[in-house]
């Protein structure tokens, strides 16, 4: 088993002795080790380096993707969990293929492990993990935006009894905020993702305690809400882009708050 440790103290150069095919398989499975030093380590390092200089070639990437949106129905939870992280990075780096969006699709709102951390495997984020990949294809060309609002939607209204704890909601409204700044979204697009929210909590009495999906759904848009008003910066200490329809969006979000938590 190669050091990868070593590989990513020596910058992440390609170590000789080994195929590139052979070395990206290895990197695949340390991706889904129960070890959370190992899946979330230095292999998670070396992947994310060499994926974005292009170590690795472009077919390779290919099947590298098709390999992260077959584990969205893996029987392991780091493994499903982990898949969107890597996906992530192929999208980019400019590589994407329609059947990637549309296991994400299946599998992002009927994940029901949606723990933040775990004792024993570590982190997991299923929800935080799937949100940057949202964000990811809700930004890209060849994917309609409003595809990805509509999944946001499903997976804020899915119903769950864990109350998200490691600021999956804010990974959410953050992601939920980049795809609303596409100018390409027309204005009922921008807050007609809202509907089946409004739907679904608006027709509910709300009970003490507050059930954990509730709880989650009025977090997230509050946060929304914010990054409506501010902007979102997409990295680092970049400007803050804005939302396209930023005053609709507030405005929906407002509707959608209102509607819940005054009856």
């Amino acid at each position: 088993m190669m050091d990868w440790k070593s590989v990513e103290a020596a910058d992440c150069a390609v170590p000789g002795g080994g195929s590139m095919d052979d070395l990206v398989c290895e990197l695949s499975r340390a991706l889904a080790d129960p070890d959370p030093l190992v899946r979330d380590g230095a292999p998670y390092t070396v992947l994310a380096v060499w994926i974005a200089r292009g170590v690795i070639g472009r077919s390779r990437r290919l099947e590298l993707g098709d390999e992260m949106a077959a584990r969205f129905t893996d029987r392991r939870i780091q493994a499903r969990s982990f898949a969107p992280l890597v996906l992530e990075m192929l999208v980019a780096a400019g590589d994407f293929k329609a059947d990637w969006v549309e296991a994400f699709e299946d599998w992002y709102p009927a994940e029901v492990d949606l723990r933040g951390h775990d004792e024993r495997l570590g982190w997991l984020h299923a929800v935080a993990h799937g949100a940057d990949l949202l964000a990811g294809f809700g930004r890209h060309p060849e994917v309609a935006p409003v595809r990805m609002l509509d999944l946001a939607a499903a997976r804020l209204t899915a119903p769950t009894d864990h109350v998200y704890e490691q600021m999956e909601d804010d990974r959410l409204a953050r992601a939920i905020a980049r795809v609303l700044t596409r100018t390409d979204l027309s204005e009922r697009d921008s807050v007609g993702w809202l509907d089946p929210v409004a739907d679904r909590f608006g027709a509910d009495r709300i009970s003490t305690p507050v059930p954990a999906h509730l709880s989650n759904c009025l977090r997230t848009l509050r946060l929304l809400y914010v990054l409506a008003d501010r902007g979102v910066r997409p990295a680092g200490e970049l400007p803050a882009e804005p939302l396209h329809h930023r005053d609709a969006v507030k405005s929906g979000i407002a509707a959608v708050l209102d509607r819940i938590v005054r009856r």
